[in-house]
């Protein structure tokens, strides 16, 4: 006889009022039947994280939860970002649960995927990534800026899913795993393929948002994409160097230029190279030096070993 398997799926809330209601029906649906088709334990459970939220999420949760007590929620402390968030309800759920789903409330991610995924997970999966087939519905800029963004990390050296968000389903035995990393600077996407065991991909189509406005606008995609390739890999460091080999080769061939234009008395000649070449290796330098400072406030950040987030209230206590 096949295990019922206690399933958590965690869903990060930042300002999600307009959304949850709605989230929490199709939820209870499925858990309804899976639970029908014995896949699951009555143990499972919703957990929702609310991310310092600033209107009535958290009030909602709690509301919800009085109601049907298979949702249930933590509230972290203050506003700690959605990698941050996800990773508290990460490492809560795992010490109930047998198999872990994660996703967003917007409704965006396929929640009829959770069944393959699930299937898989049976079948000897430990990691079920669930990724995109397509991005028709998305603007061409949206398009051609988040495909640019899978293709550069790879270019970077970061291991990473390619259109794959943070719609997954990790086993106990990989959260276990992950808990040992403790970097502040998180990137989620980049972190779970390291850890190995065998995984899995689910596809399905991303909806529209449900209700609400996106909470990652393009300035803090970007910063997102820079975190990641800086948390990940040293590949910008090496181009610096790289770089630094390139003038030095450069100024040599200028400076043979330069005597042989004083051996023939043309020394007014090349002032406006000279002048351009000034400004452009002070830029390089400035940009440079900004990269190297990167690198070095992320070690920084790394060495105080401050929380990644705290836990203020926890409905399943």
């Amino acid at each position: 006889m096949r295990k019922e398997n206690i399933l958590y799926v965690v869903i990060p809330c930042y300002n999600e009022e307009a959304v949850l209601k709605e989230t929490t029906k199709r939820l209870r649906e499925k858990f309804d039947e899976l639970l029908k088709k014995k896949v699951i334990s009555k143990k499972s459970k919703v957990l929702y994280v609310n991310d310092g939220s600033k209107d009535k999420t958290w009030e909602l949760i709690e509301e919800i939860n009085k109601k049907d007590n298979t949702f249930t929620g933590i509230s972290l402390s203050r506003n700690r970002g959605h990698q941050n968030a996800l990773v508290a309800g990460l490492l809560t759920a795992k010490e109930y649960a047998d198999v872990v789903v994660s996703m967003d409330a917007d409704l965006q991610d396929d929640i009829n995927a959770i069944d393959e995924m699930l299937e898989k997970y049976l079948n000897g999966a430990d990691i079920v990534y669930g990724v995109r087939n397509k991005r028709d519905k998305d603007t061409f800029f949206k398009r051609v800026t988040a495909e640019g963004f899978y293709k550069f990390m790879k270019l970077m050296g970061v291991d990473i899913v390619f259109n794959h968000a943070d719609y997954r389903l990790t086993s106990k035995r990989v959260l276990d795993e992950f808990s040992g990393f403790k970097e502040v600077n998180l990137f989620l996407r980049g972190i779970f393929p390291l850890i190995g065991f065998k995984e899995d991909i689910v596809y399905y189509e991303r909806a529209e948002r449900f209700a609400g406005v996106s909470k990652y606008p393009l300035k803090k995609m970007l910063n997102f994409a820079w975190d990641g390739i800086t948390s990940f890999s040293v590949k910008p460091l090496r181009f610096i160097c790289g770089l630094g080999f390139i003038i030095l080769f450069i100024s040599i061939l200028i400076m043979v230029y330069s005597l042989i234009q004083k051996v023939f008395g043309n020394t007014v000649d090349g002032w406006t190279f000279l002048t351009i070449s000034i400004w452009f290796i002070g830029g390089l330098q400035m940009i440079s030096i900004g990269i190297i400072g990167e690198y070095i406030g992320k070690i920084y950040n790394e060495t105080k070993e401050r929380p990644r987030y705290i836990i203020e209230k926890d409905l399943l206590k």
